[in-house]
């Protein structure tokens, strides 16, 4: 069970619907059920295309993001791995051990020292490899902070930028075309100047499965310029938040005075796994139970987002909302809580009114927000309005959610496809 506190939450049939059917879209997203149904002793065989991986001589990898371990030790279980560097969040405990792999748990979501440390090692490491050898790349969402090789600036600039951007509600790829243009390694520069041949495995976190923004495209390439990060900081009118040297660096490029991110990737980098796919299998679990389901996805702002999904709740009894995505949520506030949380106290504060119905949401990766939380879970029981717009407003749902014995548990998962939601009648 992934769901840790299942059995506190599940004090009511359709809480545990609820909770098993969350539970389907964690295990779904589980790389040791993905890895598996494209990776065989000898062959990588994805997308109509096979890979003969049986005649290098020796096969390396590289797994950076927070399934990073996980998708090491799915791979190193089928493929006989010479060795290896995985880079995971700090406080994720690694689900692989051994020598042959070294291991760096670094910042999420602003980088530190272990960030560069580790950036550094992985251009070592993929640069020292001769042309008969492969490296398998495992690449998932949370890359970004995880490999850091501040290009021009310094790391406090680096995470200055990754503080006014993370509270500005900026998309993911807006967030990534800043940061590749700030990077010595994002954007398809770990691979540039490699000898050896490579292959990168995905996993999305991001929509459209865009594969220059997961991990900001460090195994494949980057259709962003100069000029588009500085259009995005001066939309979200942030240019005066950003240090001068950062503008400044920005700035060269835009005027080409330096030499822009790759616009061709060097390797085949495939999407193994997204959000769809724990859709699919909550679907099929509710399904199973009896339920009539609508599956949906929602990005961009979290309220824009509950609107989209109170316009789906039907009056008709044993229904339910499946929904996946991605949310931002403007942090104005000083509290505790995440995109998921706020999702479900802003769900709550919208049917108070409306008959009885569980909604929760999570994300895949266990850790929402700034709380130790996945998400929450709650029935529509009549709160008094402005104890929910006090919360709201200092962004602390991670606290109400606590107050109302609704917060999920799972810690960190090793995995991410973004998040999941149910609403069930």
């Amino acid at each position: 069970m992934i769901i840790q506190n299942f059995n506190e939450l599940a004090t009511t049939n359709k809480r545990k619907d609820c909770l098993e059917i969350l539970e389907a879209g964690l295990q779904a997203a589980n790389p040791e059920n993905i890895i598996p149904k494209y990776v065989t002793p000898t062959q990588i065989k994805i997308n109509g295309k096979t890979i003969d991986i049986s005649k290098y001589s020796n096969i390396y990898s590289v797994a950076f993001g927070k399934a990073g371990d996980s998708m090491t030790r799915a791979l190193n279980a089928i493929v006989p791995i010479k060795s290896g560097i995985i880079v995971i969040p700090k406080g994720s405990k690694s689900v692989i051990k051994g020598k042959k792999f070294q291991i760096f748990n670094s910042r999420h979501p602003k980088p530190d020292q272990t960030s560069v440390k580790a950036a550094k090692e992985a251009m070592k490491f993929v640069q020292n490899k001769r042309s008969d050898e492969l490296i398998i790349f495992l690449v998932s969402g949370g890359g970004s902070s995880l490999l850091a090789m501040p290009n021009g600036i310094t790391l406090d600039d680096k995470v200055h930028v990754t503080n006014v951007l993370l509270k500005s509600g900026v998309t993911i790829q807006e967030f990534n075309c800043i940061r590749k243009h700030l990077s010595k390694i994002k954007g398809g520069k770990l691979v540039e100047k490699m000898r050896c041949h490579g292959i990168g495995l995905v996993m999305s976190d991001v929509e459209g499965d865009d594969l220059s923004s997961i991990a900001s495209g460090t195994t494949y390439m980057d259709d962003t310029t100069y000029a588009d990060a500085l259009e995005i900081l001066e939309r979200y009118k942030l240019k005066w938040k950003i240090p001068a040297e950062v503008l400044q660096v920005l700035e060269k490029g835009a005027e080409e005075e330096k030499p822009e991110t790759p616009k061709k990737s060097r390797i085949m980098n495939f999407i193994i796994a997204n959000n769809n796919d724990c859709l699919e299998a909550m679907k099929k679990t509710a399904e199973k139970i009896g339920y009539t389901v609508d599956t949906m996805q929602v990005f961009g702002d979290v309220k824009d987002a509950v609107k989209e999904i109170l316009v789906k709740i039907s009056e008709s009894k044993k229904t339910c909302i499946i929904f996946g995505g991605e949310t931002t949520v403007k942090v104005i506030g000083k509290g505790m809580g995440g995109r998921n949380q706020e999702l479900v106290l802003r769900m709550l504060k919208n049917t108070r009114k409306s008959k009885p119905m569980v909604i929760a949401s999570i994300g895949t990766d266990g850790i929402d927000g700034n709380s130790v939380f996945a998400g929450a879970i709650t029935e529509n029981v009549r709160i008094d309005l402005d104890v929910m717009k006090e919360f709201l407003k200092n962004n602390d749902s991670g606290r109400f959610f606590q107050k109302q014995k609704g917060s999920i548990v799972t810690n960190f998962t090793h995995t991410n496809l973004m998040d999941v939601g149910v609403i069930l009648r």
